[in-house]
This record gives C-alpha cells, sequence and structure tokens, in this order.
C-alpha cells in the first residue's frame, strides 16, 4: 500500500478549514460534500470505493460501497487529483458542523485506525477505510453508538473531524469510561463496551444516560468534547434545559428523590 504524500495546512479555531497541496498526479479522497474550494488545476470525480485498490472489480467496489452505506455515509466519494503537469495545486475541505481536525500519519499506526461512522473526513489517495463491527453487541443495541465504525489502514496522512475539542488519552492498561458519544477514535488495542451508569437512580435521573462506554487496554483514544447530538440539542428551542436533562428518563421529575 503506498499513499501518495500529502502536504496540508488547517486554518481557523472553531470551525477549521483543510488545505491539502497535491503535487501533479497526487490525489485525495474524501467525504462527499466537504469541498469548499479548488484551484484549477485540480480535477475531480465521485467514485464508488477509496481508491486503495485500483484493480479492484465492478462488484468489490460496489460491496465497498455498500458497506459504507451501512455506516451511514454516502455511497460514493470524492476524488480530487491534480490534473497539471508542473507546480502545486490546492483543495480545501471543511467538517459539517463546529470542531477540530486532525492529522493523522498512519505510518506510526501499522495495526490502523477506528474512528467513528462519522468521524473521516479527507485522506490521500491508497488509504483504505473499511467497516469495523465491535464485537460486543450491546454496544449496539444499547449504547447508542460504537457498533458500526470505520477502520483506516495505509501509509500516509488522514484526516479525521471531531466535535469541540479533542482530548488524546494514552491508556496503559487500564480503563477509562465515557460518554458513548464522546468516543471520536481508538487503536485497535483497546477494547470497546458498553456499561451500566451507576445505581438505578443515577441511571435514570442522573442526565448523563443510562449507559456510558468503556475503553480498556493499552493505547492512544481520543475523546471530544460536544458530540453532534449534544450540539444539536444545545440548539433546539429550550436547547439548555433540553440538554441538561437530555440522559434523564423523566427529566426533572427525578428531583423528587431529593425532597
Amino acid at each position: 500500500m503506498n499513499s501518495h504524500d500529502v502536504d496540508y495546512r488547517i486554518f481557523g479555531h472553531d470551525i477549521q478549514v483543510l488545505e491539502i497541496e497535491l503535487d501533479p498526479g497526487e490525489s485525495v479522497i474524501a467525504e462527499a460534500g466537504t469541498m469548499v474550494y479548488m484551484e484549477e488545476a485540480i480535477a475531480w470525480d465521485t467514485r464508488m470505493g477509496d481508491g486503495s485498490e485500483p484493480d479492484q472489480g465492478f462488484f468489490g467496489k460496489l460491496l465497498q460501497a455498500g458497506s459504507r452505506l451501512i455506516t451511514g455515509e454516502s455511497l460514493f466519494m470524492t476524488h480530487f487529483t491534480h490534473g497539471g503537469s508542473y507546480g502545486k495545486a490546492k483543495v480545501g475541505f471543511s467538517a459539517p458542523y463546529p470542531g477540530t481536525i486532525m492529522p493523522l500519519d498512519l505510518r506510526t499506526l501499522p495495526q490502523g485506525l477506528i474512528v467513528q461512522k462519522d468521524g473521516f473526513l479527507a485522506a490521500a489517495r491508497g488509504t483504505k477505510l473499511a467497516i469495523h463491527f465491535n464485537q460486543r453487541l450491546g454496544s449496539g443495541f444499547f449504547g447508542g453508538e460504537g457498533f458500526i465504525l470505520q477502520k483506516l489502514t495505509g501509509d500516509g496522512k488522514a484526516f479525521i473531524h471531531a466535535g469541540g475539542t479533542v482530548i488524546e488519552r494514552q491508556l496503559n492498561n487500564e480503563v477509562l469510561r465515557v460518554d458513548t458519544g464522546c468516543v471520536v477514535a481508538f487503536e485497535p488495542g483497546i477494547d470497546f463496551s458498553v456499561a451500566r451508569a451507576g445505581n438505578l437512580k443515577s441511571m435514570i435521573f442522573g442526565g448523563e444516560g443510562l449507559l456510558l462506554a468503556t475503553l480498556r487496554g493499552t493505547g492512544r483514544v481520543w475523546l471530544q468534547s460536544m458530540p453532534v447530538k449534544k450540539l444539536i440539542q444545545a440548539l433546539m428551542p429550550n436547547g439548555g434545559n433540553a440538554q441538561k436533562e437530555s440522559g434523564s428518563v423523566l427529566g426533572g421529575l427525578g428531583r423528587i428523590f431529593d425532597e
């Protein structure tokens, strides 16, 4: 696997823009609808598949594209290529909601990276995107997030998007419990599962949801402070109150236990 060696810059703070600079013949793949601008020498094409296996037949591409539909992503990906014969050309991308763009060098992640289903933004051509099912079915039926994920592998640069601020944690045979929606990515050596959030009263009235994600093992974990579901809640009418009690089954009725 030989990914194209692209250069990049990231602009902005809360709503960032990723600018990728391509040499002649170099390509980058991206989620459909994320392109902001491109220079004249850039040619683009919408295709099924990520282009990591150029000799792959139509059926293989269709199978790969179909797996993307399961994760909730578009059937197609957009490929941007410097079609000129000299100089450099730039193409810019942005994420669909405020947050942080994380650049990753997949050469430092030989086993790849597990990413939440809507976290992928762009990558050098040659990067392989595959569906990743969590082995623990409870993560899908009860956790809300984490059952169907994406796995990125390759030897080039990839860019993922997270809501709000990103926190990177290194676990050394440790356990970390977080809100299920706050998990952005983790290394394959990390075991992901879902556990009950405290006692019955905490689960029903605590405002933190019924269950928490449990990350266990050795490896890096990336967390986001503002998952898109919380952003949507905050923007809704009465968003502040809705967010405060979003995890509570009966909302403010929980206060009767404190009287």
